[in-house]
């Protein structure tokens, strides 16, 4: 080994300096690989640069665009009665409108801009959007789903450029268009007045943003494009946000992302403390503080918009409603008296209306049997109560007016069934750590387990030295314990009642009878009484803060009510999660019948099929290098060709894990377009995928092998346009595209979407969230 080495090694050479003989070390060799790099760069440099050299790119996102619009607006029209969930958003747009405030499970940006469609074209908000009924001659509803369609084309370009942004080729960037744009689910439902076109376009802007940001992460961070990039980012995840909840899952990506640039960045021993502070001041300013400033400014500019009264009013606070133009509050008397009809409003953040109606507890459910108790976020006859003395107490005289103040016992009887509220130490059906409250007996039956005592605990007006506080309504908040047992009545909590229940919010007499915990605490909302003059009109105090936050509870609590449905699986219209990357439901849209136009919402089987395959390939192809990494095999030209696969493949699985497995921990009931979001990460690993195995086989085969998925893409869409496009006569005649036994295009044509529109929500906004 020492001798080969010497053999490499140039001898010294002898030498006299002033006479004497010096032994003069050789120069060391320069390396043979950067002598080649420098001769290559040399050769390089003398090769004269093209001038003006064509780019493809722009005129190929261009013609993408033009044929994602086409596609889109084509016989847009065709269909001129309320398609599926245009019932519930278009209603909403037609409040926008009207300025009449409503409640929706969902945040109010999308329905926002619906609303100003609808605006823009000239409605004027007086169609009231039934499910299945003809669009009236001066209602220009195409004007109104081509806002739709435009925003939802627009992911095809914004898809064209995330994959170049990504580092794939321009034939694969296409083809994640191409995927984009002629896949029949996400086509079909960006023709149509729903929040998806929406929702699917600000993740994908997201997606988008956050790749480019990335890269000026990686070559110029701190940079005036890098800060400009970033606060892009902060604004379109916002957006995604205020449209669906579902936008935190796409937050959540670009979190993580966030946190892993902070965490690699804390071990670069070079980079100063303050560089590293302002990477985090940054990130917090433009990923925390602006998007939430999105959200806020969403919810303050639907309060500002919508001050009419109107049918979503018994969400919010009584002192909300009680600003709102156009209800009768101003008529209620302001002291309640003995023989007064009210209404109660529970005062937990999204409290309902104490309600009752003729329907028991069920057996098992409950000991007793009695008639339910419950709360309802809508107004209704079942909520209102006439305030009784106890039996032994005579009422007032017929023309007498007795005042009711604190530390009163009275006795509530619902006006409907005229039951009285009662509690006894029976569990309650939900909440078994507290007692039942029911209703039961009448007001000519003697029981203590009747009486309440009324305890003042909180007043916007300021009491009067001396005088016993009197109830009034809307300003006072105060508690009813039992007398009997101690308790307070209680409700507010996100306890809802099964089926039997109607799902409505449960009421129990709290035994911890906790007078600062706000479920225990209720006012007068309405007050009736024809002794007492209306109180009037009155500039009552408004929190922006409390109504936001009241207004996003209600919202949870409705989410969560939303559970699924028995009644509606024979439609097959709700789905599970397991059933959607592999394409076993579809979703009809509309009625089934003969003579009926129907849209069938189904995936291109090329791309949801090869999406969910590519997340196989793609964990294969990390364990194949992981392991050739293993016995040094260099399959990475640089350290950055190997990042830049890498965080392809983070957004493109981390993406779609976000945005599909939170589906599986959920309660509510699902539809298949809740998978949309998260195929849209799917499509751009497939095509990642796709690009980075073929580049393996040489150009011309790369070429060979995008373009085959490209037409295979195109193809099967061709065979299926008719569920995007609208399908006229019997369902058989598509029974050829009827792949799986699963897919509903032509059997069980009873069910339709009508059944489910009218008994899918109760009230509580829009199931298929």
């Amino acid at each position: 080994m020492a001798e080969t080495e010497l053999r490499k090694r140039p001898a010294a050479k002898a030498a006299t300096v002033n006479g004497t003989t010096a032994t003069v070390k050789p120069e060391p060799e320069k390396p043979i690989a950067k002598v080649a790099d420098s001769e290559d760069s040399q050769a390089k440099s003398k090769v004269p640069k093209k001038k003006n050299a064509f780019n493809a790119v722009p005129y190929i996102a261009l013609l993408l665009t033009i044929a994602s619009v086409f596609t889109r607006v084509y016989r847009l029209g065709r269909a001129d009665f309320v398609v599926w969930d245009e019932a519930h958003f278009g209603k909403f747009a037609s409040f926008y409108i009207k300025r009449s405030f409503y409640f929706d499970v969902h945040p109010p940006l999308g329905k926002t801009l619906l609303g100003a469609s609808g605006l823009f074209i000239g409605y004027n908000g007086s169609f009231p959007f039934e499910s299945g009924k003809q669009y009236p001659p001066e209602l220009n509803y195409t004007g109104m789903r081509a806002f739709c369609s435009l925003i939802g084309s627009l992911m095809v370009p914004l898809g064209f450029y995330t994959g170049l942004q990504l580092k794939m080729s321009v034939l694969a960037s296409t083809f994640l268009a191409t995927m984009v744009m002629f896949d029949v689910a996400l086509l079909s439902i960006s023709r149509f007045i729903l929040l998806d076109s929406l929702l699917l376009f600000f993740t994908a802007l997201s997606a988008y943003c956050l790749v480019v940001f990335r890269n000026y992460q990686k070559t110029e961070p701190l940079s005036a494009r890098w800060h400009i990039w970033m606060a892009y980012t902060g604004i379109s995840i916002g957006c995604c946000l205020s449209v669906k909840w579902v936008g935190l899952f796409v937050i959540a990506l670009v979190g993580l992302n966030t946190l892993e640039d902070l965490w690699v960045m804390l071990g670069d021993l070079k980079m100063p403390v303050r560089t590293y502070a302002r990477h985090w001041i940054v990130r917090i300013v433009c990923l925390i503080l602006l998007p939430a400033a999105v959200y806020v400014f969403s919810f303050w500019l639907h309060f500002t918009i919508l001050n009419e009264s109107g049918e979503g009013d018994a969400q919010m606070s009584s002192l909300f409603q009680a600003n709102l133009q156009g209800n009768n509050f101003h008529e209620n008397p302001i002291s309640v008296a003995f023989g007064s009809k009210i209404s109660l409003k529970n005062g937990a953040r999204g409290g309902g209306l104490l309600h009752s109606h003729i329907q028991t507890y069920p057996a098992g459910a409950s000991g007793s049997e009695q008639q339910q108790v419950t709360c309802y976020h809508h107004k209704d006859q079942n909520n209102e109560w006439f305030v009784m003395t106890p039996l032994e107490e005579e009422m007032p005289a017929e023309n007498v007016v007795q005042f009711l103040y604190d530390g009163d016992i009275i006795r509530l009887q619902h006006e409907q069934t005229l039951k009285l509220l009662h509690s006894h130490p029976l569990v309650a059906p939900v909440s078994k750590a507290h007692w039942e409250v029911s209703g039961y007996g009448n007001v000519s039956l003697s029981d203590p387990n009747d009486l309440w005592v009324v305890e003042i605990v909180k007043d916007k007006r300021p009491p009067v030295e001396g005088e016993k506080r009197e109830v009034q309504s809307l300003t006072t908040q105060f508690a009813l314990r039992h007398k009997e047992l101690g308790c307070l009545l209680h409700s507010g909590e996100s306890k809802n009642l099964p089926e039997w229940g109607f799902k409505q919010a449960e009421v129990y007499c709290d035994r911890t009878a906790d007078l600062k915990n706000p479920g225990n605490l209720w006012n007068v909302e309405q007050h009736w009484n024809s002794l007492l003059p209306p109180g009037g009109s009155a500039a009552y105090p408004q929190s922006f803060w409390r109504n936001f936050v009241d207004l996003n509870i209600a919202m949870w609590q409705a989410n969560n009510a939303l559970t699924p449905d028995p009644t509606k699986e024979p439609d097959q219209l709700t789905s599970k999660p397991h059933q959607w990357p592999i394409m076993q439901v579809g979703l009809r849209m509309c009625g089934w019948g003969d003579n009926e136009l129907k849209y069938f919402l189904l995936g291109n089987p090329v791309v949801w099929i090869g999406s969910t395959i590519a997340l196989v390939v793609f964990a294969a192809l990390c364990f194949a290098y992981l392991v050739r990494a293993q016995r040094r095999c260099g399959d990475w030209k640089n350290e950055d060709e190997l990042d830049d696969f890498m965080f392809a493949g983070k957004v493109g699985v981390l993406g779609w894990f976000l945005h599909y497995l939170p589906f599986f921990i959920m309660g509510r009931v699902m539809y298949l377009h809740h998978y949309f979001p998260a195929l849209y990460f799917a499509i751009i690993l497939f095509a990642f995928v796709v690009d980075h195995v073929a580049k393996k086989t040489g150009k011309i085969l790369h070429a060979v092998i995008l373009l085959a998925f490209t037409a295979a893409v195109v193809v099967v869409f061709i065979q299926f346009s008719d569920f995007v496009f609208g399908m006229d006569g019997p369902a058989t005649q598509w029974a050829h595209l009827k792949w799986f036994s699963t897919w509903n295009v032509f059997d069980g044509v009873a069910g339709s979407v009508s059944a489910a529109v009218s008994g899918d929500f109760g009230g509580a906004g829009s199931g298929s969230a």
